[in-house]
């Protein structure tokens, strides 16, 4: 049996794909009865958010039977090999610590991707799908999130594709401590707006959502007005920004509605931003005048600024998860005959391929050569000697100098630190 982790994600496939394969709330209880049905499958959870749909699993193979239920899940038969990632074993590992600590989002480092992942963990064991081997690789991954968290700048100043919409907003269209916003949606993502929204002093806030009462909790925290969902058409006029993101598996707002709002407004301009997946608002919305219509994808070119200035906690926390896959396999048996010589080989190739890739996406984008070589050498070294580091400081503080005398003769030093080995004057 081994442990496979089979996805798709806002950097292999578009918002339409996505969509297709985005299962809300009330699918996932049937939804992991049917994937553990799937033969060969013996535990199952799975991750649906709006930038991507993942499957965790122990099985028998290598994924086939599980990129098949995929493809035809929720929404019917949609082909999905040219988008799919797959993972295994250890690699499968490495991923869900990638995705636990931020490091694999939209936005590099969101913290709200760990607890989109606890509440899969959470929604696979009230589903009766999470056996033993799942249950310990979300509990290290867990555990590997708050290290990353704890121990590097990964999540210093979080910034939350919510405040990156509500950035966008103030930079690009209006003031909006003269606008008035309607919120569409009362979860999580819109809460994060209203916060933003409420810290930008906007000048009116508007809260619509199919549950009246969600809509009025919170609306009476932001200083708000609730709104039934039912009434939306009726005000949607009086919004210069919308902010929508619902759990809808049909879109909320369509052309016909928009278009009799725009009239209203005789034509004001009105800026829409769509965080959800699937969209709450219909594609073509963009083709109307005085409309400006961003999605979720739309909204990686507005945190680019982000991603740059996380880039060096991100190296760090990429050491930490090394580190921390090589002791989940070893805790979880998963490296029972494996030969170390080829394990190790595989990891260092592992961390040459991710530098090397990101290093030719940094020349495709035009960066000095000069500076490119720089990054290599740095991110090389960082990843292959940053675990290796930790474990040795680690070891220092507890007073294990085998650790220390194995180091040495592994890379046969003739040098080693006093703190690490007692016995050297």
């Amino acid at each position: 049996m081994r442990l496979i982790a089979l996805g798709l994600n806002h950097q292999t496939a578009p918002v339409a794909l996505r969509e297709r394969v985005a299962f809300g709330a009330d699918a996932l209880p049937s939804a992991l009865a049917s994937l553990r049905a799937v033969h060969g499958v013996r535990e199952a959870a799975l991750l649906s958010t709006c930038n991507r749909t993942e499957l965790y699993a122990v099985a028998d193979d290598d994924g086939d039977a599980l990129a098949r239920w995929l493809g035809t899940h929720p929404h019917g038969d949609a082909s999905l090999d040219a988008y799919l990632y797959r993972h295994a074993d250890a690699d499968a590992a490495r991923h869900l610590f990638r995705v636990a600590t931020g490091l694999d989002s939209l936005v590099l480092g969101e913290p709200q991707i760990l607890g989109q992942v606890k509440q899969a963990w959470a929604d696979a064991r009230s589903a009766g799908t999470l056996g033993p081997r799942l249950d310990r690789l979300f509990q290290h991954a867990f555990a590997t999130a708050k290290r990353a968290r704890t121990d590097t700048r990964i999540g210093a100043n979080p910034v939350s594709v919510a405040s990156a919409a509500v950035r966008l907003a103030q930079e690009s269209f209006a003031r909006l401590d003269e606008s008035t916003v309607l919120l569409v949606g009362a979860g999580e993502t819109i809460e994060l707006a209203a916060r933003h929204l409420v810290q930008a002093r906007t000048r009116r806030l508007l809260v619509a959502n199919r549950t009246l009462a969600h809509a009025q909790d919170l609306a009476s925290r932001h200083g708000g007005v609730a709104l039934p969902l039912a009434e939306l058409d009726r005000h949607l006029a009086e919004a210069d920004v919308v902010i929508a993101a619902t759990a809808s598996q049909v879109p909320v707002l369509g052309r016909a509605q928009v278009a009799a709002a725009l009239a209203s407004r005789r034509h004001r301009p009105m800026l829409l931003l769509d965080l959800a997946v699937p969209r709450d608002i219909a594609l073509d919305v963009a083709e109307l005048g005085d409309v400006f219509l961003y999605t979720v994808d739309d909204l990686e070119r507005a945190i680019d600024d982000n991603r740059r200035s996380r880039r060096q906690a991100a190296l760090e926390a990429e050491a930490i998860i090394d580190l921390q896959v090589a002791r989940y396999v070893e805790a979880a048996g998963v490296a029972a005959g494996i030969d170390p010589v080829r394990h190790l080989r595989a990891h260092g190739e592992s961390a040459r391929d991710e530098v090397l890739r990101k290093a030719r996406a940094q020349l495709a984008s035009g960066h000095a050569p000069e500076a490119v070589l720089d990054f290599l050498a740095h991110a090389l070294t960082n990843r292959l000697l940053h675990a290796p580091t930790v474990a040795l400081r680690d070891a220092a503080a507890s007073g294990d100098t085998d650790l220390a005398r194995a180091a040495q003769r592994l890379y046969a030093q003739d040098v080693v630190d006093p703190k690490l080995d007692p016995d050297r004057k």
